[in-house]
């Protein structure tokens, strides 16, 4: 499967690396890499990410990594990453 990524969670990418590089600027280069690369294997397995409890639809799933939630939608053969953001911020509106 293919991974395309929403214009709403390459902005939460933005995000989240200009918040870490503000003290880590390193830091936030290697966990942009590892928030994608656990979107990867969220590609190659895409019904081993667990349903988002929130939205209770089986083709919404998510993967963690650390506190990030990786939400994603599976469509045909591809994954659609619909949103990147810190678990513990209440679940953003996604459409």
């Amino acid at each position: 499967m293919s991974i395309i990524w929403t214009a709403r969670a390459t902005r939460d990418l933005i995000d989240i690396h200009r918040y870490i590089s503000r003290d880590k600027p390193k830091t936030a280069t290697r966990w942009i890499n590892r928030i994608r690369h656990r979107a990867k294997n969220a590609a190659e397995n895409p019904l081993l990410g667990r349903m988002v409890s929130e939205l209770q639809q089986t083709e919404i799933r998510e993967v963690l990594l650390g506190d990030y939630r990786i939400v994603y939608q599976i469509l045909n053969s591809n994954i659609q990453i619909l949103t990147v953001f810190n678990g513990h911020r209440l679940f953003p509106a996604i459409t």
